[in-house]
């Protein structure tokens, strides 16, 4: 029997949570209350460790092993892996154009296999 993997799907996670909350503008990841309420602002940057890192552990991973940083990572190498440019990954991670630290961001996936593209 086949689960319905809907609750996995982002896209549908990130319309449901839009949906709830009401926004239509401004930050979309909000503090909520122990009552509920969701603020008008973004969440602190700590808040969002806290976050990722709480699911982390319920995920069973090492909790101090991941941060904020770590989803920007994986964003700038996925957007890599997948052929968009620095310029481009600039732009959405928030990087000024032509950073030398968005560079240090992006994993190489394979070391190994990819040796050959360096000509060794």
């Amino acid at each position: 029997m086949r689960k319905d993997t809907t609750d996995l799907d982002p896209v549908n996670a990130l319309t449901t949570w839009l949906d709830h909350a009401g926004i239509e503008t401004g930050p979309i990841f909000r503090p909520v209350d122990r009552h509920g309420n969701i603020a008008n602002r973004a969440m602190s940057d700590r808040a969002v460790s806290d976050a990722i890192k709480t699911r982390a552990g319920a995920a069973g991973l090492d909790a101090s092993a991941v941060s904020g940083h770590s989803l920007r990572r994986g964003a700038a190498t996925t957007a890599k892996r997948n052929g968009a440019d620095a310029l481009t990954i600039a732009r959405a991670g928030g990087w000024a154009d032509g950073s030398r630290t968005l560079h240090r961001y992006i994993e190489t996936s394979d070391p190994i296999s990819e040796t050959p593209l360096l000509g060794l």
